[in-house]
């Protein structure tokens, strides 16, 4: 299961993130997309964790909650859709 964390503040770093979800058990992996034109933070991050038990804990306990100055989302991240055929760019 992998963690999504949206409405994060520009501030936030990997870092930042890794020590925040720390509390809740061992990070595996942490990314913060950037924007592929500009090479900005696009304001949301995934977090995956050893355990289930502790990514259900993270999500339950940090979910509407403000860090960094910002009322952060935090829930299971679900896979992207599959682009069809219809939806392609040229």
């Amino acid at each position: 299961m992998t963690i999504y964390v949206g409405n994060l503040s520009f501030d936030a770093e990997v870092e930042d993130l890794q020590q925040l979800f720390a509390g809740y058990g061992t990070v595996r992996k942490c990314t913060l997309p950037l924007d592929r034109e500009t090479g900005r933070k696009r304001g949301f991050a995934f977090v995956d964790m050893s355990e289930d038990a502790e990514e259900s804990k993270a999500i339950d306990d940090l979910r509407d909650v403000e860090w960094m100055g910002r009322m952060i989302r935090v829930n299971k991240a679900e896979p992207r859709p599959a682009a069809s055929a219809g939806n392609s760019r040229w």
